[in-house]
């Protein structure tokens, strides 16, 4: 079956179907990173259980049960621990689908690779073996018994860390770093980039609409490679003259290093509580993983 490429870079096939390109494919890419993006901050002003907690609340209750997932050894412990995340989540409004979907699409592939050479050469009981010559191959229990551990403990973790970005606002989370002495030019970096990639991916999405708008005829592949890697070059060129004009509105403005929110934080007796009661629950989890294998 032969195809031919339009410059929208949509695929006509001989039966007369049309399939997406590569045109199509990046829009709907980065339109989706951006609309995932909006979505994220509609969760976090939504009146969930999480999302009435202080920030400095949340992210202390985020540092106490990372603490526990890294330092239990026990795979029980951290489905719990899982299980518990997965109610926190449903208290705040969030779409399971979507928290599951942002942790373990990518957990296993990433975790994956790096703990795969850990099943073969950790030494004890075969579950099965190959002889390739002289060697003999193949995983071991407790090597699969620790990669199960690995990928439990960084889901938890990761989990963890989504669900506390997904029902805090991004400023908040930032001032919320001030509280536990992080570096300001930590913070301002954190801030900047946050925007400039969002500011970047619309600036894209504009560059690929407009070709697929003006552009009726086709290209050949050397031409689009062109336009590819001019393209490239000329948003470069814009980054770099607006980060010296954001840069110079900035010091207009009385900027001097620090970051400011208008947002003004107050710790209630229910921000103590939820700390508290988290800080209970890594507390019970590491007592349970020295005795629950």
């Amino acid at each position: 079956m032969t195809e031919t490429t339009t410059t929208a870079g949509v695929k006509k096939s001989a039966k007369g179907k049309e399939s997406i390109g590569w045109l199509e494919k990046t829009v709907a890419g980065i339109t989706a990173t951006i609309e995932h993006s909006v979505f994220r901050e509609e969760i976090a002003q939504k009146p969930g259980r999480l999302q009435g907690v202080d920030p400095r609340a949340k992210l202390g209750m985020f540092l106490v049960v990372i603490l526990a997932a890294s330092l239990t050894s026990s795979l029980p412990v951290l489905v719990a621990l899982y299980a518990l995340l997965l109610l926190a989540a449903r208290a705040s409004q969030v779409p399971f689908d979507f928290f599951v979907k942002r942790v373990w699409v990518g957990i296993p592939f990433f975790a994956g690779i790096v703990v795969i050479p850990s099943i073969f050469f950790v030494p004890g009981a075969k579950l099965f073996s190959i002889t390739l010559g002289s060697m003999v191959i193949g995983p071991s229990i407790p090597g699969l018994t620790g990669a199960v551990l690995f990928v439990a403990r960084v889901g938890v973790s990761v989990s963890v860390a989504v669900l506390l970005v997904i029902v805090t606002s991004w400023s908040d989370l930032l001032k919320s770093l001030q509280a536990v002495k992080v570096p300001q030019i930590f913070i301002l970096l954190l801030s900047m980039t946050y925007r400039y990639i969002f500011l970047f991916l619309r600036t894209s999405n504009g560059l690929f609409e407009a070709r697929k708008s003006r552009v009726v005829g086709r290209t050949s592949g050397n031409e689009q490679r062109n336009w590819i890697s001019g393209s490239m070059g000329g948003l470069m060129n814009r980054s770099f003259k607006m980060s010296n004009d954001v840069y110079a509105a900035m010091l207009a403005r009385g900027f001097n290093g620090h970051v400011r929110t208008y947002n003004s934080f107050k710790m209630r007796q229910n921000d103590w509580l939820a700390l508290a009661a988290t800080t209970f629950i890594a507390i019970v989890a590491l007592v349970a993983g020295r005795f629950i294998g």
